[in-house]
């Protein structure tokens, strides 16, 4: 390009530069006209100019007018789109604007079977819903066009993470993170103060354009009780523990000796530390599927969870079917980290149910495993104990345990856990004498009784429970001391023989002792 033509550019670019606009040329000529038809034709021009039609606002940006981002847009409104911080206000709208034509609760969808879930996605129009697992099939669900155009219903313990938000983890899957979960807010979390652990339900959203999870958007309860009583509830750690002083009974079929042995000899307190010392094929799962039967039926108040961790898959599978109660497991395939996050968010389920004055039962197989699996994902402190356990290992199944008590203020955290001896591991030798003396109640188990086929396996003299005068009235604490010292000389096939002979022919174990008078 020659350096006429760039002068000559740059002459037209000043030209247009000053060349004045449409309304600059409507203002002169309203101001050139002569008189009061001048004065008119200005005065009309900025009536003009103050009637333009201005910009509508986006309704996105109506909750950030607040923080101070005022965002104007010209053109068509966008639909509704509402913030979950603001969830009260946003479900009024939603509530106002939308009818839901069909109401889905997540807990209820949940529950249901694999194979029933399939048929439902089926009729939905999910494709190919035989191949997907359970957590997928619900996803796919929620995801139908049937769903959205109603309103979803979702209840989880929540899980606070670092960053400040949390997630409503299911029982069904163990608490641990699925597609399927639901997203809580920073702002809610401080609002209501939740912690983890908190049994939440209410109203939830599906997800925006670009997000991956649902989102809460109004909490309705909290551990059963309104958000505003949940957040005056007190700190696990401020209460004040005592020892168990109102009885569990677990006595409950005269056919039953199992569980009438232990109510007699070892009898077990609301807020009970209970170690049960279990050599291999000594018949431990049996007898807490024998507690846990007793519990769910003379105490249907006490909210009883079954924690498995590092078993078998059909143990899981049998647990689930004969107890009535929340069963959560972590099988031996799974690895160490699982094991550990199931245990901890069963434990602080527990604790937030214990503050809101509650009785929570929780038997746990093993505790010998779980101390295991904290053994390998603690990070190594240069110190190892005898059998390859690092010092620092032992600490939180430590505190897991002795979370069990009674509480002055109202309700207890009973723990009755399951400890692994005979193994030939050193390990399992270890820990078992560490937590041995923490708890303050014992049941030992003998291998002899299981290959003579009598059961219970209960080592009568080595079994017993510290402050048992606490759970019995006096007459019954004299008479058990008898039978201990009339039991105390016999070897351990022949006490428990003797005792059942005598205890047969009794419905009750009130009857037993009365029988002893004569």
């Amino acid at each position: 390009m020659t350096v006429g033509s760039d002068k000559a550019a740059e002459r037209e670019t000043e030209t247009k530069a000053t060349e004045p606009t449409e309304s600059t040329r409507r203002r002169k000529a309203a101001r050139n006209a002569d008189g009061a038809d001048g004065a008119a034709a200005e005065a009309s021009f900025e009536a003009s100019e103050s009637e333009a039609p201005a910009a509508i606002p986006d309704p996105a940006e109506a909750t950030a007018q607040g923080r101070g981002r005022r965002r104007r847009r010209k053109g068509k409104a966008e639909p509704k789109v509402y913030d979950i911080e603001q969830d009260e206000e946003s479900l009024a709208l939603a509530e106002s604007e939308v009818e839901p034509q069909i109401i889905v609760n997540l807990t209820e969808l949940k529950r249901l079977k694999t194979h029933q879930l399939a048929k439902m996605a089926h009729d939905l129009g999910v494709e190919a819903p035989g191949g997907m697992r359970k957590q997928d099939l619900i996803f796919a669900i929620l995801q139908t066009d049937a769903v959205k155009a109603g309103r979803i219903y979702g209840e989880g313990v929540l899980e606070v993470l670092p960053d400040g938000f949390g997630f409503l983890r299911s029982p069904d899957f163990s608490y641990l993170p699925g597609p399927d979960d639901i997203y809580v807010s920073p702002s809610q979390i401080r609002r209501f103060s939740l912690r983890t652990g908190d049994t939440i339900s209410g109203v939830v959203r599906q997800p925006k354009e670009g997000e991956r999870y649902y989102a809460l958007l109004k909490v309705e309860s909290v551990n059963g009780l309104s958000p505003e009583e949940n957040a005056n509830k007190p700190l696990f750690d401020n209460l004040t523990p005592l020892y168990p002083q109102q009885r569990l009974r677990l006595e409950h079929d005269p056919n039953e000796m199992t569980t009438r042995i232990i109510d007699l000899l070892v009898p077990i307190g609301k807020g009970q530390r209970c170690l049960i010392v279990a050599p291999p094929r000594a018949g431990k799962t049996v007898l807490l599927q024998n507690i846990a039967h007793a519990i769910t039926k003379n105490h249907p108040d006490v909210y009883l969870i079954v924690l498995l961790i590092d078993e078998r898959p059909e143990e899981v599978t049998d647990m689930e079917r004969s107890v009535r109660g929340e069963v959560i497991s972590s099988t031996f395939d799974e690895p160490a980290t699982r094991h550990v996050a199931v245990a901890e968010m069963v434990l602080e389920k527990a604790k937030r149910l214990v503050e809101t004055g509650k009785d929570v039962v929780i038997l746990l197989d093993s505790i010998t495993r779980l101390a295991r699996a904290y053994n390998a994902v603690v990070p190594p402190s240069g110190k190892i104990l005898s059998g390859g356990v690092d010092s620092n290992a032992l600490h939180k199944p430590k505190r897991f345990f002795g979370a069990a008590r009674n509480i002055e203020e109202g309700g207890s955290l009973t723990i009755i856990g399951t400890a692994l001896v005979d193994t030939g591991s050193r390990m399992d030798e270890v820990i078992f004498e560490e937590f041995k003396g923490t708890g303050n109640s014992e049941i030992v188990l003998d291998r002899k009784l299981m290959e003579k086929r009598i059961f219970p396996t209960l080592d009568i003299n080595k079994s017993g429970t510290r402050k048992e005068e606490l759970l019995m009235d006096e007459m019954t604490v004299n008479r058990v001391w008898v039978l201990r010292q009339l039991l105390h000389p016999l070897s351990t096939i022949d006490a428990m023989e003797f005792l059942l002979s005598k205890m047969r022919g009794t419905k009750s174990n009130r009857e037993f002792l009365q029988s002893m008078a004569s």
